[in-house]
């Protein structure tokens, strides 16, 4: 079967994920404040309580601003990247998530 011929609109909509990773990654202390403003930062780990439940207390939810790997140790929620925390945080999808990291950080999120 014959694949169909992807059109100009559908080109444009492919995101650079690791591009736009590495982008978040360079700015995430930026970031982090930004989307968690009670966190802080602990060496190369940033630490907040998780706004998606009810947290009194920090110490479970963290990010790794090496990697951007996040955790919420208290629920068994991670991900591999701040793309997918931003997903997380804000309820949108990866995509969704990209493209708005991008827009704040001035970057194109085409690939």
């Amino acid at each position: 079967m014959a694949r169909p011929n992807r059109t100009r609109a559908a080109r444009r909509d492919r995101l650079d994920f690791s591009g736009i990773g590495q982008a978040a990654l360079a700015h995430a202390p930026t970031l982090l404040r930004r989307w968690l403003p009670d966190g802080k930062l602990n060496g190369h780990e940033f630490g907040a309580r998780n706004p998606r439940r009810t947290d009194h207390n920090m110490g479970s939810f963290k990010i790794n601003l090496m990697t951007g790997r996040w955790a919420d140790f208290a629920i068994g929620a991670s991900g591999g990247d701040l793309i997918s925390l931003a997903a997380y945080l804000f309820s949108i999808g990866q995509a969704e998530a990209a493209r708005r990291i991008a827009d704040m950080l001035g970057v194109d999120h085409d690939s």
